[in-house]
């Protein structure tokens, strides 16, 4: 199958580039207003009715009219002369607030070309309300709604435009505004980082092209891998919407730009490995046709870019059973996403190898020329294979001491906050040195009648009382009823931020136990909000971690298994990966959590970053592995083929690995992804430079060809020898010699 299609793509390349580059163009214009349709805002709604805050928010939507998709907005308003407001000053708050909420609110288009018709219009006339004047009446707030996720650019676009308008016309009767929220947050934090993100996607771009430059001495080869992964990335984006689309299938706004990285990053890794691959053996074999030639490689390297593909996708794909929708959703929209970019490795890329043929390596004439000198890989190659002991120790050593980090490990469930001193973050200090500071996002109580009857307000007043008397909540607000009183909400304000552990701790614990005490009989009480919301996902997030990661484990090792026939190279391999996501975690919490005081790693890393560095640390785990066997079936030790495996290789995964940790990188300049940006860009350096350029070769340089027990590989009788390699002096293997 997969000889088939890289065949047909060698011998078909101009029909297969222009199929690939009329999907391209297609689903590039089509994507964004797909990945509308099928994602979703609220953390609260990725968790299963069987959590109290799922159910709340239910009993919100269907009682209530609530709009999951609709972001709230706190503004304060106060005068701009400090004194307090008098009762002409709150009249004139409220006739402002009533005329913005009559007025249309246009999304700005940041470009007048014709895709901007494909993109959602987020246009929209805000909900608001006003909400609550602090006691010393100086400032009042006003709630104010827009529909759409915080994350999407048109809704920050929508909300800059409110904010603008609301602060002119406050202006002019003479009063300050501030705003504060999740949404509000987010844009101070863009807005902030605007100028960072350009500059640092720029040069993590052309630290990527400059590499490629470097290693290929070639501005096709630089350029080329650039734009087919893109290609790939639009048919791959397209396909991912499109079946959540049929299955319906919610995905959380983070999902779209997470594919792209991982898409861009995998896609650059096995072009790199067919590109290095094809240079090999255009210097091994001149006399030969340069079709034939990408038919060879794109056939022999395929099937390890299969496996590394199908080991990822499988580690995705078992995110399926978490219980946590955001896990849920993002797994099999990865596996999906990846699965075409394999498609795509086995078809586009052999047929830009077959139709660029030598020229792929223009300008450069000398990078066809002959057998390369040994260089650093070599040097390496010989290093790991004469004192193999020595090499694994200090790697073991290296990845245990940045593991020791996981002591004292906590986990961060903020989802809001960005951390930094934005105007949004001084507002809801200015808010909470007078009202509680759960007051812009409160805890709500939703009661509902189960016994027929109707509720009042002087039915629910006992567990109206007993929720003022719990420690951390600094307000109740009035008991709310729906219009046929057969549901209520308390909305309960704690003297807590939302976003705190201490609030968590109050909405999981006595807030519920209150609730559970004083509910009335005949009738159901659920707690919602952002802190309950966080408890359960806390509490559904560890329940995954349980289930997934042996899963996982359990479904690469097999994976590794079926490619390798061995049983103790499978072992060896998920073994080292394992200690490298360790590392990684390790050193993630060290640097968060110990050094820079943080509340704890994101709750999401550890989960993420296992899929992440397990399965595309295997990917090169895979080509290595898969290289020392095919050296091993060549005359010689077992130590030589590992040398020259380890000397083949290394640029191939060095430069991979590198632009893998790029991409990843680049995450740095999206608030709030800093710790996912600097974990997975350590990892893959780790699992890429350290596992498997050391510590693989050095455990099979120890236990030779032995590492594939039962099924040993054996030399050939008729083995050729192309790579003129410099064997380092033979030493007896520990385990056997050969």
């Amino acid at each position: 199958m997969i000889r088939a299609l890289t065949g047909y793509s060698t011998r078909r390349p101009w029909k297969v580039i222009a199929l690939w580059a009329m999907l391209g163009v297609a689903l590039s214009a089509l994507t964004p207003t797909l990945f509308d349709r099928v994602t979703q805002n609220r953390a609260g709604d990725f968790l299963p009715r069987s959590y109290d805050s799922a159910a709340a928010l239910h009993i919100a939507k269907e009682r209530f009219g609530v709009n999951p998709d609709a972001t709230t907005v706190t503004v304060l308003v106060a005068r701009s002369d400090g004194k307090a407001l008098s009762a002409a000053d709150q009249k004139r708050v409220e006739a402002e607030a009533a005329k913005l909420g009559k007025r249309r609110v246009i999304m700005p288009r940041e470009d007048d070309g014709p895709q901007q018709f494909l993109i959602p219009d987020r246009s929209q006339t805000p909900r608001i309300a006003p909400a609550m004047t602090a006691p010393d009446r100086s400032f009042e707030l006003l709630s104010f709604e827009l529909i759409g996720n915080r994350a999407d650019k048109g809704v920050q676009g929508v909300y800059r435009t409110f904010r603008e308008a609301a602060r002119t016309r406050f202006s002019e009767a003479g009063m300050r505004t501030g705003f504060t929220g999740a949404l509000a947050d987010t844009v101070d934090t863009v807005d902030s980082r605007k100028t960072a993100t350009t500059v640092g996607s720029g040069l993590i771009m052309g630290l990527i092209i400059l590499l490629n430059v470097l290693v290929f001495r070639s501005v096709l080869a630089a350029l080329l891998p650039l734009l087919a992964v893109a290609v790939i990335g639009f048919v791959a984006a397209g396909a991912v919407a499109g079946a959540a689309m049929l299955t319906g299938l919610k995905l959380d706004a983070s999902t779209p730009g997470l594919i792209n990285v991982v898409l861009f990053g995998i896609g650059i890794d096995y072009l790199l490995f067919l590109l290095f691959r094809f240079r090999e053996q255009l210097r091994a074999r001149p006399e030969q046709s340069a079709r034939e030639v990408a038919a060879q490689v794109s056939g022999r390297v395929g099937t390890a870019i299969t496996s590394a593909a199908l080991t990822i996708v499988a580690a995705f794909a078992t995110l399926g059973v978490a219980t946590f929708g955001q896990f849920r959703s993002m797994g099999p929209a990865i596996a999906v996403a990846v699965l075409v970019m394999l498609l795509g490795s086995l078809t586009l890329l052999p047929a830009l190898l077959a139709a660029a043929g030598r020229k792929m390596f223009w300008p450069s004439r000398a990078a066809l020329r002959g057998e390369p000198r040994g260089g650093r890989a070599a040097r390496l190659g010989a290093l790991v294979t004469r004192r193999p002991l020595m090499m694994l120790t200090a790697s073991v050593a290296l990845l245990a001491a940045l593991a020791a980090g996981l002591i004292g490990i906590s986990m961060d469930y903020g989802q809001g906050g960005s951390g930094a001193r934005t105007p949004a973050a001084a507002t809801a200090a200015e808010i909470s040195r007078t009202l509680p500071a759960g007051v812009s996002d409160p805890t709500s109580v939703f009661v509902t009648a189960t016994d027929g009857g109707t509720l009042t307000a002087d039915r629910l007043d006992g567990l109206s009382r007993s929720l003022t008397q719990v420690k951390g909540v600094g307000q109740v607000a009035r008991t709310v009823l729906n219009k046929d009183h057969r549901a209520a909400r308390i909305d309960l304000y704690p003297t807590a931020d939302p976003q705190s552990q201490q609030a968590r701790d109050l909405a999981s614990g006595p807030i519920r136990a209150a609730v559970a005490q004083h509910t009335p009989a005949g009738t159901t009480a659920h707690v919602g909000g952002t802190p309950a919301i966080i408890a359960d996902m806390s509490a559904a997030v560890d329940r995954d971690l349980t289930i997934v990661f042996p899963v996982a484990a359990t479904l690469i090792a097999l994976i590794l298994l079926l490619l390798l026939r061995s049983l103790l190279a499978p072992v060896i391999l998920m073994l080292s990966v394992g200690l490298a996501f360790a590392a990684t975690l390790g050193a993630a919490t060290l640097l968060f959590q110990h050094v820079l005081g943080k509340p704890g790693v994101s709750f999401a890393l550890p989960l993420v970053l296992f899929l992440f560095v397990v399965a595309l640390g295997t990917d090169y785990n895979i080509l290595i592995t898969d290289r020392i066997r095919e050296e091993m079936r060549r005359p010689g030790t077992a130590r030589a083929a590992v040398a020259r495996a380890v000397q083949h290789t290394t640029p191939a995964i060095a430069t991979a690995g590198v632009v893998l940790a790029a991409s990843f990188a680049s995450l740095i300049t999206s608030p709030g992804n800093e710790q996912m940006a600097f974990a997975m860009t350590l990892g893959i350096m780790l699992s890429a430079l350290v596992v498997s350029l050391v510590l693989v070769p050095a455990l099979a340089a120890i236990f030779g060809r032995a590492m594939w027990w039962p099924i040993r590989p054996r030399p050939t009788a008729g083995g050729h020898r192309q790579d003129r390699v410099t064997e380092p002096a033979p030493e007896p293997d520990r385990v056997t010699a050969y």
